[in-house]
C-alpha cells in the first residue's frame, strides 16, 4: 500500500487557500481515480483506489497543518508502511506560482506540515510533490499569505496548478521519481509571484 498524502486545513474557511494545495490535488486525483468513498480513519479522510496494478490510499490528514504527522504516523502504521512508501503534495513559498516540482525526501524547510510529519514518521525519505504559491508581497507575513482565501485572478490560478500536481502524481506512481524530476523540474516559463526555483520553504507558514 502506498500513501498519497495531501496536506492542508480542514474546514470550509481554509478551503480556497494557498495552504490547502495538497488537500486540493488529493480530491482531485480521488475524481480522476473514481474513488468510491471517503472513511474518517486515523484522524484523516482515506479513500483506496487503484492506479494500475498498484493499491493507493488518498489521504487528507484533519489534525490541521502543525499536527499532521499524527495521523499519517497512524495509517503507516496501520498499513505496515514506511516514509518511502508516501508521495506527500504540499504548497511551498519558495516555489513561484505556476511551478511544480518533484523532490526524494529533505528536510521540512520551515514547513510546518513538513515539520510535523518528519517528526513523527521518524524520516523526511518520502517523496514530495511540491506546489509554488510564491512569497508574499512587500512585509506582508507567509502565514497570511497561504492562509489568504483567494478569489478572482488569485484562485484562478491556484486552480489552474492543481491538474499539473496530479499529473505529477502519477508520473510518479508509474515511471519513478527520477523520471518525474527531469519531466517536471526542467526550467520552463511561469507566471505570478517570484520565489527560488528549488528552495525550501524557509519561513513557518501554519495554522494551529
Amino acid at each position: 500500500m502506498r500513501l498519497i498524502v495531501g496536506l492542508g486545513n480542514p474546514g470550509r474557511e481554509y478551503s480556497e487557500t494557498r495552504h490547502n494545495a495538497g488537500f486540493k490535488v488529493i480530491d482531485l486525483l480521488g475524481e480522476e481515480l473514481r474513488a468510491a468513498y471517503w472513511k474518517d480513519m486515523a484522524g484523516a479522510r482515506v479513500a483506496f483506489v487503484r492506479l494500475g496494478d498498484e493499491d493507493l490510499a488518498l489521504v487528507k490528514p484533519q489534525s490541521f497543518m502543525n499536527a499532521s504527522g499524527g495521523p499519517v504516523s497512524r495509517l503507516l502504521a496501520e498499513f505496515c508502511a514506511k516514509a518511502s512508501d508516501m508521495v506527500v503534495i504540499h504548497d511551498d513559498i519558495d516555489i513561484a506560482v505556476g511551478r511544480i516540482l518533484c523532490k526524494r525526501g529533505g528536510g521540512h524547510g520551515g514547513h510546518n506540515g513538513l515539520r510535523s510529519l518528519s517528526d513523527r514518521v521518524g524520516s523526511g525519505a518520502y517523496l514530495r510533490v511540491r506546489v509554488g504559491v510564491g512569497r508574499p508581497p512587500g512585509r506582508m507575513d507567509p502565514a497570511d499569505w497561504v492562509l489568504q482565501q483567494l478569489r478572482g485572478d488569485a484562485l484562478a490560478e491556484f486552480q489552474s496548478m492543481v491538474p499539473t500536481a496530479a499529473q505529477a502524481v502519477r508520473h510518479i506512481l508509474g515511471h519513478g521519481i527520477e523520471s518525474a524530476m527531469q519531466e517536471y523540474n526542467a526550467d520552463r516559463p511561469i507566471s505570478g509571484q517570484g520565489g527560488g526555483q528549488d528552495g525550501g520553504q524557509s519561513d513557518g507558514q501554519d495554522n494551529g
